[in-house]
Order: structure tokens, then sequence, then C-alpha cells
């Protein structure tokens, strides 16, 4: 009796010790589905509303540069205000800028520049919100007494998982009530997702440094550039953000501008664009599941590069040569399982090599510094696809992007890779 009481005592202990991971995840599910949704909606509206790739472009732009600015201005940010309210922060404004775009356009006085703006404005917490969920979740995983590869596995799913639920039900929604009414939804997912980390999940205090008690420009500046100097002491991670960069510039031309312009043109509905991208998450997701069970025992930089050359340019290719829906599908379900394991796989590699007080500045600096080739990437797309065609511009894109993964395999700086560290405190 006595030792059934105490199994059950630690079994209630373990479970509660695990609910701020739990709701963690629950979330960054629902605020990565707002993300999603928006991510299908606004490019969507800009070509209701206007015809134009050009202005689709130029709209993500606007949407991406933001983010670029306030992952790497941000970083100390994160630091200063702290991981739990900067998260909240990161969803109230989102909220309250897509709801805006509705509600002005609802009234008929929605120019393209106020939309700019908005979408300009709601990325500027987005990456810093990000950047301080990132650093919740070590302390939370210690808390919780579970492996890191499985728990940044299971955030990387929760990432997928709401790719592959967001995607098809996005393009559904926007065939069904319209690019402007799902903006709505979008808002009141980003309000829950403040509400759950706000009620669920305790703050975590970063380390105390040194920096820390240095205020003003001087100290935000000094701490910026402590960020960037740890870098150059870690070549495995500045290889890969150097490739990462590169990839991340083709992956947003082809997401925002591409891709839609491709559906429109082969397919004349959303449908297909929510359904190819939704079923790629879906099939990630179970890559990501894969390797949380068994990523510990697997060749790290074999699997990087393999997965990387499998998931990356194919999928350009795929759809330039074969523009069928059941075949792209198909393609990218397989490509998406491929893909499944490189974010797990990087955030075990960074959270091994980045001392805890270094973690917000050194994520914000990589953060910006992989996704600011997106938004350039962004806005020379929309010229590519006027200038040489969609299919020109799929091929085009999509032999860079296999040439920079292929070199991965063969690139000596990333055998360190294999050797896992324990970044210090």
């Amino acid at each position: 009796m006595q030792v059934s009481e105490h199994v059950q005592e630690g079994q209630e202990t373990s479970s509660v010790r695990r609910l701020p991971l739990y709701a963690y995840y629950v979330a960054n599910t629902i605020s990565y589905v707002g993300n999603r949704c928006t991510f299908v909606a606004i490019p969507w509206f800009v070509l209701e509303t206007t015809g134009s790739v050009t202005q689709t472009a130029i709209t993500a732009f606007f949407t991406t540069l933001p983010m670029v600015l306030s992952a790497f201005f941000g970083s100390v940010f994160v630091d200063r205000v702290g991981s739990k309210r900067t998260s909240i922060l990161s969803d109230l404004l989102s909220a309250l800028t897509v709801m805006c775009i509705p509600l002005l356009h609802l009234f008929g006085i929605l120019a393209f520049w106020q939309l700019l703006a908005l979408v300009f404005i709601s990325g500027l917490l987005k990456a810093p919100g990000e950047t301080g969920r990132e650093m919740l979740l070590p302390t939370l995983v210690k808390q919780a007494g579970i492996r890191m590869e499985r728990a940044t596995a299971a955030a990387d799913g929760v990432s997928r998982l709401s790719s592959f639920l967001a995607l098809p039900l996005a393009a559904a929604l926007v065939a069904l009530i319209g690019a402007s009414n799902l903006l709505w939804i979008d808002a009141v997912s980003f309000l829950l997702s403040a509400l759950l980390i706000g009620a669920c999940v305790p703050s975590v205090a970063l380390a105390r440094r040194e920096s820390s008690e240095k205020r003003g420009i001087k100290g935000y500046f000094a701490d910026l550039g402590s960020g960037i100097a740890f870098l150059k002491y870690e070549p495995v991670i500045l290889t890969t953000l150097a490739t990462v960069l590169i990839t991340n510039l083709l992956d947003g031309g082809l997401s925002t501008v591409i891709a839609p312009a491709y559906t429109k043109y082969y397919f004349h509905s959303p449908v297909p664009l929510g359904t190819i991208f939704g079923v790629m998450g879906g099939a990630a997701f179970v890559g990501t599941i894969i390797f949380g069970a068994i990523g510990h025992r697997l060749p790290r930089r074999l699997t990087f590069g393999l997965c990387f050359c499998i998931g990356g340019g194919l999928r350009f290719l795929a759809m330039a040569f074969v523009p069928n829906m059941w075949f792209l599908t198909i393609a990218h379900a397989f490509m998406g399982l491929a893909l499944g394991p490189l974010n797990p796989l990087l955030s075990t590699i960074l959270y091994e090599r980045v001392p805890e007080n270094m973690r917000a500045r050194v994520f914000g600096v990589l953060a910006a510094g992989s996704s600011i080739g997106i938004p350039v990437g962004e806005l020379l797309s929309g010229y590519l696809v006027n200038g040489v065609g969609i299919q020109n511009s799929l091929i085009i894109t999509g032999s860079i992007y296999m040439l920079v993964t292929l070199s991965l395999l063969v690139n000596p700086k990333l055998r360190a890779m294999d050797r896992s560290v324990e970044a210090a405190a």
C-alpha cells in the first residue's frame, strides 16, 4: 500500500514538473498556427486585392525585414526584459497589427502603404518573441527531466505539426471565407498563445553576467558585439550559419512569392499550395519524431548533409519539371520526411555549444544572420519571375540550392559536429 502510494506520488510530481513544458508546447502550437495562417493569408490577400506579383514580393519584403533587424538588435532586449515578457509582448503586438488589416479593409480605407506599415510593425517583435521562447526551453526541459534531443525534437515537431495543420486549413479558409476574414482568426490565435505563456509558464531568469549592469547605448552594443565575437571561435556554427543564410534566401522567395504565383498560374486556387506545403509539414513532423527517438545514435554530420540535400533543392526542381498535383504531393511528403531532423539537430548543437549566459545574444545574432537573406530573396524573386518566368525561376534557384547543400558533405569544418560538447555555464 505504501509503495503504491509513493509510486503514485512520484507520477503526480513528474506530471506537475512537466506541466509548464506541455503548456509551452501548446502555446507554441497556437502561435505557430497563427503565423502559418498569416503566411498564407497576407500574400493571397495582396494577390486578391491587387493582382500584382511585384506588390506581393514587396509586401513579403516588408514582412520579413523587421524580423531580421529585430532578431539582431532585439536579442539584448530579450536579455533585459526577460524571455517570458518578450514572448507575450510579441504575440500581443502580432494580434493587434494583424487585426488592423481586415478592420481597415472592412471600412475601405486600407492603402498599400498602410498594409506595408502594419506588416512591418508586426514583424518587429516576432523574432525576439521566438528567441524568448527558445530561451525558456532549456530550463523547462531540465525541470521536466527529459533528454535535450527529445525536447528539441518535440519543439520542432510542434512547428512541423502546425505547418501540417495550418497550411491546408488556411488555404481552405482563404477559398471559403477569403484572406481578409482569415486574418481575424489569426489575431485570436496570437491572443490565446500570449494567455497560455502568461498563465502557465514560469519566468526564467537568465544567468547573471557582467554586461547586465551596463546600461545605455554603449552597454547595449557591447552585448551585441559579444554575441558576434563568440561565433568566431565556433566554426561549426559559423559554417552552418553561412549555409542556412543562402538556403533561407532561396526558400523565402519560393514560399512567399514563387509558390503562390505558381499555384495561381497552374492550379488557379490556393488549396494546392496549402495541401502541398501541409503534407510536407506533416511528413517533416514524422521525420522529427523519428529523430527524437533515434537521433542520439545517428552521425550528426552525415544526417545533416544528406537530409538537407534531399529535402532542399529537389523541391524547386520537382515543381519546375512536373506541375502535377499528385506527383508534387508525394514528392513533398518524401522531402518533408528528410527535412524533419534538421532543426532539432541544429538546436541540440546550439544548446550544447552556447553558454547559458550568452544564448539570447548568440541566438539573436544567428536568427538575424540566417534570415537576413529572406527579405532579399522575397524581393528579388518577384522581379525574377517577371523577368524569366516561373519555371526558369524554379530551375535557377533550385540548382543553386542543390550546390550549396551538397557542399555540406565535403566541408571539413563540419567534422566537429559529430563531437558532443557541453557549453560552459
